[in-house]
């Protein structure tokens, strides 16, 4: 798999480019941590609550122990304490909720905090890097096979006119004629455009590839 070009300007772009969704990537991971970490404060008075009915219950419960002990009147004295505990339990289990609460709201703020913008800069990145790897291969394919024709064709449908009439005066009407120079000439103007090492140049038909030039991305 040809995941970068040959060409040093092109191949330096890109690299940019993965650096920068890896940063952009770490720099939400780490405000999403530090938004989660400012929505658990928001716990405390549920955790305060909580330590408060906790507290009650436990001493409800032994006051009603001790007043089971009165002798005639202990289960009658120990009846509100009991009922006490009971209702203790509940504001025990309250503040849990409420607890519980926010860190969901701070687990779904984090998740979305980091989902959103990094999914954002990959939904244009992603098909961009998977663009030029299947077409760099498929021109890396082409140019092994020997099947420059191919890549000739494609330059003579897609380059820039520009580039075209750069090209020796003749080329079009040598790549009709099957000439190799025209070929490989046509053939790396794509190679070029991809970053991509060009095929070698040969001499018999008097035309040349194309000068180096910048490619632009794939």
């Amino acid at each position: 798999m040809h995941c970068y070009a040959e060409h040093p300007a092109l191949r330096a772009r890109q690299l940019a480019a993965d650096l920068g969704v890896l940063a952009w990537t770490v720099l939400w991971v780490l405000v999403a941590r530090a938004a989660h970490g400012a929505v658990l404060v928001l716990a405390e008075p549920g955790r305060a609550v909580e330590g408060l009915g906790r507290s009650v219950s436990g001493s409800m419960a032994s006051a009603a122990s001790a007043a089971e002990g009165v002798p005639l009147v202990g289960d009658e004295l120990a009846t509100p304490f009991a009922a006490l505990a009971g209702a203790s339990g509940s504001v025990r289990s309250a503040g849990q909720s409420a607890q519980d609460a926010v860190d969901t709201l701070g687990t779904i703020l984090a998740v979305v905090l980091v989902l959103l913008p990094v999914g954002w800069l990959l939904s244009r990145w992603l098909p961009w890097r998977l663009r030029y790897l299947r077409e760099a291969g498929a021109a890396l394919r082409l140019a092994d096979g020997a099947d420059l024709e191919l890549l000739a064709a494609r330059a003579l449908a897609t380059a820039p006119l520009p580039r075209l009439a750069a090209l020796p005066a003749g080329t079009g009407a040598a790549w009709r004629r099957g000439e190799p120079a025209a070929v490989r000439a046509l053939a790396a103007l794509e190679l070029d455009r991809l970053g991509l090492r060009r095929p070698g140049r040969g001499a018999g038909s008097g035309v040349t590839a194309p000068p180096e030039r910048t490619p632009s991305p794939g």
